[in-house]
């Protein structure tokens, strides 16, 4: 198939462009490069993906009035997978508008392309920050949704909305993906993977909010790629029902937050500092996915270990950075 890849040189995107090409389809990746972080990352990756035969590359901002649909006018995907957003709950504090124009403008315009130049499915990238303090163990997909506790939280449960009206008013089938804490290499240098393991290879203190007390379902980024690659070919049957639906995806495992450091520290051989401080505003005490409608459709679970995720991605940050 011809699929369309939006955020393509970002962490998941990359990885998940990656195999599509492996799995022998054609596609078209689009990136704005912002530097939310550095966009020499976002260069690097690329570079390993135009190694692919399949992959072409545009350089284009979601937000752009008309530039999605005279994209999708042009190559006419069989399916888009949107992966571009801005992400973080914490920058989201800082400049809102960002995510106004990423998120909500840029989500718009896709939606409008597909309208105008139909998919067979759209699939979307969610989150599971849109379950704000809920505490239900695990977190169904069913629990309220409707009081996030950050910016960036809205902006991707307005998304769900959006899709959800979009689907039903023009039969396009939609599936929205709440991803749960994702990480491996060529992930982002904001994430808790990276950001400890640098600290601890320079002997940095790591800042452990809420006093350690915090949780966090870590989602191996294969484990994204491969229940994407499934549902690909699983859109939801509007003659059946509903077009539109939403899944978790996360290794409904959830780690307190000084075990991840303790594992961290094993897979370094090499202790860390540490230091107690207060939860952030916008944070969520804990996540923990439940994941059994993903498994009913797709015959898939999430399943890579802590320690053995940890163990490939540190083995590539130490590539990467020569250390």
């Amino acid at each position: 198939m011809k699929i369309l890849v939006t955020g393509a040189a970002g962490f998941i995107g990359m990885h998940m462009s990656t195999a599509l090409c492996q799995q022998g389809h054609q596609v078209i990746g689009i990136d704005d490069l912002n530097d939310y972080y550095p966009a020499s990352l976002k260069q690097q990756r690329l570079v390993q993906l135009q190694s692919h035969a399949g992959f072409s590359f545009q350089h284009l901002d979601i937000a752009e009035p008309d530039a999605l649909s005279q994209l999708m006018a042009c190559h006419r995907p069989d399916v888009v997978i949107h992966l571009a957003a801005q992400p973080g709950v914490r920058y989201s504090q800082e400049n809102p508008l960002a995510y106004t124009r990423s998120n909500l403008i840029g989500f718009t315009e896709l939606l409008e392309a597909c309208r105008l130049y139909p998919v067979r499915h759209l699939i979307f990238a969610s989150t599971s920050s849109v379950y704000g303090s809920n505490l239900t163990v695990p977190l169904h997909e069913s629990e309220a949704t409707d009081a996030p506790l950050s910016f960036y939280a809205a902006t991707k449960k307005a998304n769900e909305v959006m899709a959800y009206s979009y689907a039903h008013l023009y039969g396009i089938p939609m599936t929205g993906l709440r991803f749960f804490t994702v990480y491996g290499p060529w992930g982002r240098p904001d994430m808790a993977p990276w950001l400890f393991t640098d600290a601890i290879l320079h002997n940095r203190p790591i800042k452990v909010f809420g006093h350690g007390k915090l949780q966090r379902d870590f989602t191996y980024v294969s484990d994204i790629v491969e229940s994407m690659s499934r549902l690909i070919h699983l859109p939801p049957d509007a003659s059946q029902g509903d077009p539109y639906r939403v899944f978790n995806i996360g290794n409904h495992q959830p780690v307190a937050i000084p075990d991840f450091i303790a594992t961290l520290e094993r897979v370094l051989g090499k202790s860390a500092i540490t230091e107690s401080v207060d939860m952030q505003p916008g944070d969520v005490p804990s996540t923990c996915a439940d994941c059994t409608a993903l498994t009913a459709v797709t015959g898939f679970c999430p399943s890579v270990q802590l320690e053995d995720g940890l163990s490939r991605f540190v083995a590539w940050y130490r590539d990467y950075h020569g250390v």
